[in-house]
Protein backbone atom coordinates (compact mmCIF):
# COMPACT_ATOMS: atom_id res chain seq x y z
CA UNK A 1 0.00 0.00 0.00
CA UNK A 2 1.43 3.34 -1.10
CA UNK A 3 0.06 6.06 1.19
CA UNK A 4 0.59 9.67 0.17
CA UNK A 5 -1.17 12.69 1.65
CA UNK A 6 -0.24 16.30 2.26
CA UNK A 7 -3.20 16.90 4.59
CA UNK A 8 -3.49 13.74 6.71
CA UNK A 9 -1.19 11.40 8.59
CA UNK A 10 -1.62 7.62 8.78
CA UNK A 11 -0.95 6.61 12.38
CA UNK A 12 -0.20 3.20 13.95
CA UNK A 13 0.30 1.65 10.53
CA UNK A 14 1.60 -1.68 11.88
CA UNK A 15 -1.20 -2.13 14.43
CA UNK A 16 -4.64 -0.45 14.20
CA UNK A 17 -4.24 2.28 11.55
CA UNK A 18 -6.20 5.52 11.63
CA UNK A 19 -6.02 8.83 9.82
CA UNK A 20 -5.74 12.26 11.42
CA UNK A 21 -5.69 15.74 9.90
CA UNK A 22 -2.47 17.70 10.30
CA UNK A 23 -4.41 20.91 10.98
CA UNK A 24 -6.79 19.38 13.54
CA UNK A 25 -3.93 17.61 15.29
CA UNK A 26 -2.49 21.05 16.10
CA UNK A 27 -5.56 21.88 18.24
CA UNK A 28 -4.56 20.79 21.72
CA UNK A 29 -8.01 20.43 23.31
CA UNK A 30 -9.47 17.87 20.87
CA UNK A 31 -8.78 14.32 19.77
CA UNK A 32 -9.95 13.12 16.36
CA UNK A 33 -9.51 10.15 14.03
CA UNK A 34 -10.83 8.58 10.85
CA UNK A 35 -10.79 4.80 10.63
CA UNK A 36 -9.53 2.73 7.69
CA UNK A 37 -10.55 -0.75 6.52
CA UNK A 38 -7.50 -2.33 8.19
CA UNK A 39 -6.72 -3.77 11.61
CA UNK A 40 -10.14 -5.06 12.62
CA UNK A 41 -11.78 -8.32 13.65
CA UNK A 42 -14.45 -8.56 10.93
CA UNK A 43 -14.48 -11.35 8.35
CA UNK A 44 -15.69 -11.95 4.80
CA UNK A 45 -16.65 -8.88 2.80
CA UNK A 46 -16.28 -6.80 5.98
CA UNK A 47 -12.59 -7.67 6.37
CA UNK A 48 -11.47 -6.24 8.56
CA UNK A 49 -12.23 -2.89 10.23
CA UNK A 50 -15.99 -2.46 9.78
CA UNK A 51 -17.65 0.10 12.05
CA UNK A 52 -21.32 -0.46 11.05
CA UNK A 53 -23.72 -2.60 13.06
CA UNK A 54 -26.42 -2.48 10.37
CA UNK A 55 -24.75 -4.18 7.38
CA UNK A 56 -24.96 -7.81 8.48
CA UNK A 57 -21.60 -8.09 10.20
CA UNK A 58 -21.22 -9.97 13.49
CA UNK A 59 -22.05 -7.38 16.20
CA UNK A 60 -19.32 -8.79 18.45
CA UNK A 61 -16.77 -8.15 15.71
CA UNK A 62 -17.99 -4.57 15.26
CA UNK A 63 -17.81 -3.95 19.00
CA UNK A 64 -14.27 -5.34 19.04
CA UNK A 65 -13.40 -3.03 16.14
CA UNK A 66 -14.54 -0.03 18.16
CA UNK A 67 -12.53 -1.14 21.16
CA UNK A 68 -9.44 -1.61 19.01
CA UNK A 69 -9.56 1.78 17.34
CA UNK A 70 -10.37 3.48 20.64
CA UNK A 71 -7.21 1.96 22.12
CA UNK A 72 -5.20 2.94 19.06
CA UNK A 73 -6.44 6.51 18.73
CA UNK A 74 -6.89 7.31 22.41
CA UNK A 75 -10.66 7.41 22.88
CA UNK A 76 -12.67 5.97 25.77
CA UNK A 77 -14.97 3.25 24.40
CA UNK A 78 -17.65 4.08 26.98
CA UNK A 79 -17.76 7.71 25.75
CA UNK A 80 -18.86 6.94 22.16
CA UNK A 81 -22.17 8.23 20.81
CA UNK A 82 -23.15 7.53 17.21
CA UNK A 83 -25.27 9.15 14.55
CA UNK A 84 -28.24 7.47 12.85
CA UNK A 85 -27.70 8.53 9.26
CA UNK A 86 -30.23 8.57 6.42
CA UNK A 87 -28.91 11.37 4.17
CA UNK A 88 -30.96 14.13 5.80
CA UNK A 89 -29.76 17.21 7.70
CA UNK A 90 -30.85 16.90 11.32
CA UNK A 91 -28.15 18.11 13.72
CA UNK A 92 -28.24 16.56 17.20
CA UNK A 93 -26.56 18.13 20.21
CA UNK A 94 -25.31 15.41 22.55
CA UNK A 95 -24.02 15.36 26.12
CA UNK A 96 -22.51 12.83 28.49
CA UNK A 97 -26.06 11.56 29.10
CA UNK A 98 -26.00 10.15 25.56
CA UNK A 99 -22.82 8.09 26.00
CA UNK A 100 -23.17 4.67 24.37
CA UNK A 101 -26.13 5.48 22.11
CA UNK A 102 -25.81 3.63 18.81
CA UNK A 103 -22.77 1.67 20.02
CA UNK A 104 -23.54 -0.35 23.17
CA UNK A 105 -26.95 1.20 23.81
CA UNK A 106 -29.87 1.17 21.34
CA UNK A 107 -30.48 4.12 19.07
CA UNK A 108 -32.97 6.45 20.74
CA UNK A 109 -33.63 8.64 17.72
CA UNK A 110 -33.53 8.11 13.94
CA UNK A 111 -32.38 10.42 11.13
CA UNK A 112 -29.32 12.04 12.68
CA UNK A 113 -26.65 12.99 10.15
CA UNK A 114 -24.68 15.39 12.34
CA UNK A 115 -23.60 15.52 15.98
CA UNK A 116 -22.32 18.46 18.01
CA UNK A 117 -21.21 18.88 21.62
CA UNK A 118 -19.46 21.26 23.97
CA UNK A 119 -18.97 18.68 26.71
CA UNK A 120 -15.92 16.65 27.60
CA UNK A 121 -16.36 12.93 28.15
CA UNK A 122 -18.39 12.27 24.99
CA UNK A 123 -16.93 11.13 21.65
CA UNK A 124 -18.86 11.88 18.45
CA UNK A 125 -19.04 9.04 15.88
CA UNK A 126 -20.32 9.29 12.28
CA UNK A 127 -20.17 6.81 9.34
CA UNK A 128 -18.77 6.82 5.80
CA UNK A 129 -17.89 4.79 2.70
CA UNK A 130 -17.59 7.48 -0.05
CA UNK A 131 -19.78 10.23 1.45
CA UNK A 132 -18.10 13.32 2.85
CA UNK A 133 -17.19 13.74 6.52
CA UNK A 134 -17.22 17.29 7.83
CA UNK A 135 -15.22 18.15 10.97
CA UNK A 136 -15.94 21.35 12.93
CA UNK A 137 -13.94 22.80 15.83
CA UNK A 138 -14.86 26.11 17.50
CA UNK A 139 -11.45 27.10 18.80
CA UNK A 140 -12.85 29.87 21.04
CA UNK A 141 -15.92 28.30 22.69
CA UNK A 142 -14.38 24.81 22.58
CA UNK A 143 -17.25 23.06 20.84
CA UNK A 144 -17.05 20.41 18.13
CA UNK A 145 -19.19 18.82 15.41
CA UNK A 146 -19.17 15.99 12.88
CA UNK A 147 -21.48 15.73 9.88
CA UNK A 148 -22.17 13.13 7.21
CA UNK A 149 -22.59 14.85 3.84
CA UNK A 150 -23.69 12.51 1.10
CA UNK A 151 -24.79 14.21 -2.09
CA UNK A 152 -28.28 14.79 -0.68
CA UNK A 153 -26.94 16.20 2.56
CA UNK A 154 -24.47 18.33 0.65
CA UNK A 155 -27.04 20.01 -1.60
CA UNK A 156 -29.30 20.46 1.44
CA UNK A 157 -26.39 22.35 3.07
CA UNK A 158 -25.87 20.20 6.13
CA UNK A 159 -22.56 21.99 6.72
CA UNK A 160 -24.34 25.33 7.02
CA UNK A 161 -26.90 23.80 9.38
CA UNK A 162 -24.15 22.55 11.69
CA UNK A 163 -22.60 26.02 11.81
CA UNK A 164 -25.99 27.58 12.59
CA UNK A 165 -26.75 25.04 15.33
CA UNK A 166 -23.34 25.56 16.96
CA UNK A 167 -23.94 29.32 16.80
CA UNK A 168 -27.40 28.95 18.34
CA UNK A 169 -26.47 26.54 21.14
CA UNK A 170 -22.85 27.38 21.94
CA UNK A 171 -22.46 30.99 20.83
CA UNK A 172 -20.05 29.98 18.10
CA UNK A 173 -18.71 32.68 15.81
CA UNK A 174 -18.29 30.93 12.41
CA UNK A 175 -15.04 32.84 11.90
CA UNK A 176 -13.59 30.88 14.81
CA UNK A 177 -14.36 27.47 13.31
CA UNK A 178 -11.54 25.29 12.02
CA UNK A 179 -13.00 22.77 9.56
CA UNK A 180 -11.86 19.73 7.61
CA UNK A 181 -13.62 18.03 4.69
CA UNK A 182 -13.15 14.40 3.61
CA UNK A 183 -11.84 11.77 2.95
CA UNK A 184 -14.55 11.07 0.39
CA UNK A 185 -15.01 9.98 -3.19
CA UNK A 186 -13.33 12.75 -5.16
CA UNK A 187 -14.10 14.51 -8.43
CA UNK A 188 -11.82 12.07 -10.27
CA UNK A 189 -14.24 9.22 -9.54
CA UNK A 190 -17.65 10.68 -8.63
CA UNK A 191 -19.75 10.37 -11.79
CA UNK A 192 -23.50 11.11 -11.56
CA UNK A 193 -26.49 11.34 -13.88
CA UNK A 194 -28.18 14.56 -14.99
CA UNK A 195 -30.97 14.61 -12.34
CA UNK A 196 -28.36 14.42 -9.58
CA UNK A 197 -26.12 17.03 -11.23
CA UNK A 198 -29.09 19.39 -11.57
CA UNK A 199 -29.45 19.43 -7.77
CA UNK A 200 -25.91 20.78 -7.53
CA UNK A 201 -26.54 23.28 -10.34
CA UNK A 202 -29.49 24.63 -8.32
CA UNK A 203 -26.98 25.98 -5.76
CA UNK A 204 -26.96 29.22 -7.73
CA UNK A 205 -25.38 31.35 -5.00
CA UNK A 206 -22.25 29.20 -5.31
CA UNK A 207 -19.69 28.87 -8.08
CA UNK A 208 -21.20 25.72 -9.58
CA UNK A 209 -18.71 25.67 -12.44
CA UNK A 210 -16.08 24.70 -9.86
CA UNK A 211 -17.88 21.54 -8.76
CA UNK A 212 -20.13 20.42 -11.66
CA UNK A 213 -18.31 19.17 -14.75
CA UNK A 214 -20.32 17.94 -17.78
CA UNK A 215 -19.06 14.95 -19.75
CA UNK A 216 -19.56 14.17 -23.42
CA UNK A 217 -21.74 11.14 -22.63
CA UNK A 218 -24.36 13.19 -20.78
CA UNK A 219 -23.04 12.28 -17.35
CA UNK A 220 -21.35 14.67 -14.91
CA UNK A 221 -18.39 14.63 -12.55
CA UNK A 222 -19.14 16.22 -9.17
CA UNK A 223 -16.68 17.63 -6.62
CA UNK A 224 -18.34 17.00 -3.25
CA UNK A 225 -15.44 18.46 -1.30
CA UNK A 226 -15.43 21.75 -3.19
CA UNK A 227 -19.21 22.03 -2.89
CA UNK A 228 -19.01 21.63 0.88
CA UNK A 229 -16.07 24.04 1.06
CA UNK A 230 -18.10 26.76 -0.66
CA UNK A 231 -21.11 26.07 1.58
CA UNK A 232 -18.97 26.47 4.70
CA UNK A 233 -17.50 29.73 3.41
CA UNK A 234 -21.03 31.03 2.75
CA UNK A 235 -21.87 30.05 6.34
CA UNK A 236 -19.08 32.28 7.62
CA UNK A 237 -16.17 29.87 8.02
CA UNK A 238 -12.94 31.50 6.86
CA UNK A 239 -11.44 30.02 3.71
CA UNK A 240 -8.03 29.74 5.36
CA UNK A 241 -9.56 27.71 8.21
CA UNK A 242 -10.81 24.92 5.93
CA UNK A 243 -8.72 21.87 4.99
CA UNK A 244 -9.73 19.48 2.19
CA UNK A 245 -8.53 15.89 2.27
CA UNK A 246 -6.44 14.83 -0.70
CA UNK A 247 -7.48 11.16 -0.37
CA UNK A 248 -10.15 9.72 -2.67
CA UNK A 249 -11.92 6.74 -1.12
CA UNK A 250 -12.37 5.07 -4.51
CA UNK A 251 -8.73 5.57 -5.55
CA UNK A 252 -7.51 4.50 -2.09
CA UNK A 253 -9.81 1.48 -1.75
CA UNK A 254 -7.01 -0.74 -0.40
CA UNK A 255 -6.92 1.53 2.65
CA UNK A 256 -10.42 3.00 2.77
CA UNK A 257 -13.91 1.58 2.30
CA UNK A 258 -15.56 2.73 -0.93
CA UNK A 259 -19.13 1.82 -1.84
CA UNK A 260 -18.37 2.31 -5.53
CA UNK A 261 -15.11 0.40 -5.54
CA UNK A 262 -16.68 -2.61 -3.81
CA UNK A 263 -20.06 -2.36 -5.60
CA UNK A 264 -21.70 -2.23 -2.19
CA UNK A 265 -19.94 -5.29 -0.70
CA UNK A 266 -18.16 -3.43 2.05
CA UNK A 267 -17.72 -2.35 5.59
CA UNK A 268 -17.99 1.20 6.87
CA UNK A 269 -15.54 3.73 8.30
CA UNK A 270 -16.10 6.11 11.18
CA UNK A 271 -15.01 9.62 12.04
CA UNK A 272 -14.35 10.28 15.73
CA UNK A 273 -13.92 13.52 17.66
CA UNK A 274 -13.89 14.42 21.34
CA UNK A 275 -12.98 17.29 23.61
CA UNK A 276 -10.07 16.35 25.87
Amino acid sequence: MNFKSNTMKLNNISDIPYLAYNTLSEIDFINHAFSTRLGGASQGEFTSMNMAFNRGDNPESVTENYKRICRSAGFEFESLVASAQDHNTYVRAVTTADRGVGIYKPRDIESVDALITNQKGVTLVTYYADCTPLFFVDTEKKAIGLAHAGWRGTVARIGEKVVKKMTELYGTNPANITAAIGPAISVCCYEVDKPCAEKFMELTDLQTEKFVFPKADGKYMIDLLETNRQILIKAGVKQENITLSDLCTNCSSELLWSHRATKGHRGTMSAFMALK
